[in-house]
């Protein structure tokens, strides 16, 4: 690996890793076809009509050169300002900002010079495509462990996405403390990525194409859930995972018995303390989810519906962005009590098997058939 180290953003310099990330994604793939792997192109699920013809209006070559594993669009989005941790060609900015609007705000970061230019090249495209009278979208050059040196300021986004982006980062834990950083109070960490089912070996991390490819940088999954609490997010939430087939020969000889899952996690800023559990009903509020909303793949809420959630769901429903789309009380009210929480998954590759074996296991939460007649958030 290249061992030189050159200045961006500041203080934060390149290292080894960083100097081929960027090579390998801004020389050595022309397009996704150019993939070793699918480990990059693993959506868990189909998306939405409406993100589908999101991404319909995104420019071919925007498209072209996107790498994302998995889709990471987020619900309630309209009029926030979220940020793209890696956002390459823009793919997921431009679709994203046609769901918060005119009135929202996304901005992407990345250290590849060759991908923010085809970024830069579409603005103006985009948002005559959109409607838009000025743009809602900008790109900064700047890597995903030093935010705020690259100019972005702390507490001032209501969402950060990244799409199998984290893998790529020699520093997962500086990231998430970044992320935390510039997020404001109630704002979240939505993001897809790659992860392994025990530690990786030294011979693997330093494989330039496996890392490349967003394996070789893979993050056990037990070590997210550390790393996340002692950054000072709440416990990671699972949303979707899928396993990685590898496909390529090579580098499976090289991987050995080590396998892979594509998984969505949700991560909230969010005050601790909280182990009451809550009455929540879903209000029916939140656009493309009029019925229900798939929070999680423990709980899907019902509209009109009462549930009842444990402190950690409820601290999240009832102090962030969705305190508008949910009515909160604490258990006594006037309904019937809807039974204990559930425990959730957070293994990504038990979430597979059993999706795998069962088809969508969502945990459909259900519960009472009345409104509360209070609507106090539980504390």
């Amino acid at each position: 690996m290249a061992q030189e180290k050159t200045a961006c953003s500041k203080g934060f310099a390149d290292g080894s890793i960083h100097t081929d990330v960027k090579e390998y994604y801004g020389d050595v793939l022309k397009s996704s076809s150019d993939l070793n792997t699918n480990a990059c192109m693993t959506p868990a699920k189909p998306p939405a009509g409406f993100i589908r013809e999101a991404l319909k209006k995104v420019h071919h070559e925007v498209s072209d050169r996107y790498y994302g594993c998995g889709l990471v669009v987020p619900e309630s989005l309209e009029g926030c300002r979220v940020l793209d941790l890696g956002s390459g060609s823009g793919r997921d900015v431009y679709m994203l900002s046609q769901l918060v609007g005119e009135k929202g705000h996304v901005t992407g970061i990345d250290m590849t010079e060759v991908q923010l230019e085809v970024a830069n090249k579409h603005v103006d495209y985009h948002m005559r495509e959109f409607g838009f009278k000025k743009p809602n979208v900008n790109f900064v050059h700047g890597y995903i462990e030093a935010l705020t040196e690259a100019g972005l300021e702390k507490n001032s986004y209501d969402i950060i996405i990244s799409n199998c982006v984290v893998n790529l980062s020699p520093d997962k834990k500086r990231v998430l403390a970044e992320a935390y950083n510039v997020l404001k109070d109630g704002g979240e960490l939505y993001f897809s990525d790659v992860y392994s089912n025990e530690r990786l070996p030294e011979d693997i991390q330093k494989h330039k194409v496996l890392w490349g490819e967003c394996l070789g940088g893979a993050l056990w999954w037990k070590d997210l859930l550390q790393l996340s609490e002692e950054v000072g997010f709440s416990p990671p939430r699972l949303v979707t995972a899928k396993l990685i087939t590898v496909g390529n020969k090579e580098l499976q000889d090289v991987l050995g018995d080590y396998k892979f899952v594509s998984a969505t996690y949700r991560l909230f800023k969010v005050p601790k303390g909280n182990t009451k559990p809550c009455q929540v009903i879903y209000n029916g509020t939140i656009t493309g989810s009029e019925e229900s909303l798939e929070f999680d793949c423990h709980y899907t809420f019902k509209k009109n519906e009462a549930v009842m959630v444990d402190g950690e769901v409820a601290t999240i429903l009832c102090q962030t962005r969705f305190k508008d789309d949910f009515t909160c009380q604490p258990p006594g009210g006037t309904c019937e009590p809807c039974g204990a929480p559930k425990e959730g998954i957070v293994d990504p590759f038990e979430l597979d098997i059993q999706l795998k074996k069962q088809g969508p296991v969502t945990g459909t939460a259900t519960g009472g058939c009345c409104k509360p007649a209070s609507t106090a958030c539980c504390k």
